[in-house]
């Protein structure tokens, strides 16, 4: 990879899991995924897929979980390569593994955080560990140069996607802003998130200000697929 075209997104699976009998897509089979995004000043990575050692969890959804530096290896990267991690929001499915991140700066949106440390949310455990350093930073901001951070609440209060401005356009990573590439297509059979959204109103105001962006690409947390203009 050589520097005219970086950034580089690089996809990564981080396992799967199984929609609970209480869902409309009981029995369907879902994806957690993270991206990486290789860029001149190095290599973000946004979410970090389940973690491990909760069989309540496992059971529920009956989780197959892949260890994060397993899953960078096969793509080429090592885990001390990442300079960076961006969580879209604080579930147990995007911030499983976040503890491999010692000292490294993790950004949320300081409402997300409130709200993993003052609700039943998430898996404490696996977001507060020794040495744990998260930029609690509000609104858009940039992390690198052509990445920024866009609020997009909707899935839960402080969800945040991130804005990549690569050779090929600007592609924007959505997280669980929007469920799948069907849903942002406007299917109307879609796996959508909307249903089970935080906030409905504000869940269709964020889709709406991504769209405005006119992005060339749109990747997603719980799609293989990407969408294309």
């Amino acid at each position: 990879m050589n520097w005219r075209t970086l950034p580089e997104i690089v996809a990564l699976e981080m396992g799967t899991f199984r929609f609970p009998d209480s869902d409309p897509l009981a029995g369907e089979q879902g994806v957690a995924m993270a991206y990486a995004v290789r860029h001149l000043g190095g290599v973000l990575l946004f979410d970090t897929g389940f973690g491990f050692g909760s069989p309540e969890l496992d059971a529920h959804y009956r989780t197959e979980a892949r260890r994060l530096p397993d899953v960078l290896a096969e793509a080429g990267i090592a885990i001390d390569e990442i300079d960076a991690v961006v969580n879209c929001h604080l579930h147990a499915d995007h911030a499983g593994q976040n503890a491999y991140f010692r000292g490294i700066p993790i950004y949320v949106q300081p409402v997300e955080w409130e709200t993993a440390h003052t609700t039943e949310y998430t898996i404490l455990d696996w977001i507060d560990f020794p040495d744990a350093r998260y930029e609690r930073i509000a609104g858009a901001h940039a992390i690198a140069d052509g990445i920024r951070v866009v609020p997009s609440a909707g899935h839960t209060r402080g969800h945040q996607s991130l804005l990549v401005e690569t050779p090929g356009g600007l592609t924007v990573i959505a997280g669980q802003a929007v469920y799948t590439a069907d849903e942002w297509s406007g299917i109307p059979t879609a796996w959508e998130g909307r249903t089970s959204a935080w906030d409905q109103d504000a869940y269709d105001r964020s889709i709406e200000r991504l769209r405005r962006l006119a992005p060339a690409r749109v990747v997603f947390g719980h799609d293989r697929r990407q969408w294309t203009a």
